[in-house]
């Protein structure tokens, strides 16, 4: 193979098809899918969190962890491959490693609120929830910015755009002949 990054996607899918496949096969949890709500027809109650994780949460943990890797990577082979600089590499290190901080957050938050049973709250929510809420989307934004900002410097320069202007001129020229 050419590129170390198809061969880094390609281990990282082939570890969230393992992890899938762990998380089909684990023990099932009595009333796992949820309870009917009390006082909501038609609505599902949670149950206990706990009991739900047991087994898997560790594995969800990974998987979501293992995506978080995924999208990063997928952004990279966006990028052509001579300007995949140490600068790109930088940038699309530092965003995974805050994309990881928020899903951490989210899920110790969650697990200490299982633990625990109490949790406090910020902007309106308990604070994994906020997390999930606030985090997911900020999490995104760094990549947001690396393709606003970068763009020119690494997905479209305008040494590309002479290029592609170029072959239009050239097609042009020939379906005119």
């Amino acid at each position: 193979m050419r590129s170390k990054l198809i061969v880094v996607i390609f281990a990282t899918t082939v570890m969230m098809a393992g992890l899938l496949m762990a998380i089909v096969l684990a023990d099932s949890v009595p009333n796992g899918a949820g309870l009917a709500h009390p006082e909501f027809n038609g609505m599902q109650a949670g149950g206990d969190g706990g009991a739900r994780l047991k087994h898997i949460g560790s594995l969800a943990f990974a998987f979501q962890s293992l995506l978080l890797v995924l999208i990063v990577c997928l952004a990279a082979l966006g990028v052509s491959e001579q300007r995949r600089s140490t600068e790109l590499w930088a940038y699309l290190g530092g965003t995974l490693l805050f994309s990881l901080f928020v899903w951490y957050q989210m899920y110790s938050s969650h697990q200490e609120f299982l633990a625990t049973g109490t949790t406090d709250y910020f902007m309106g929510f308990p604070v994994a929830t906020a997390w999930q809420v606030y985090g997911t989307w900020l999490g995104a934004i760094p990549l947001i910015i690396l393709y606003t900002v970068g763009f020119r410097k690494f997905i479209f320069t305008e040494e590309d755009e002479r290029k592609y202007e170029q072959l239009l001129e050239e097609i042009k020229a020939r379906s005119e002949q």
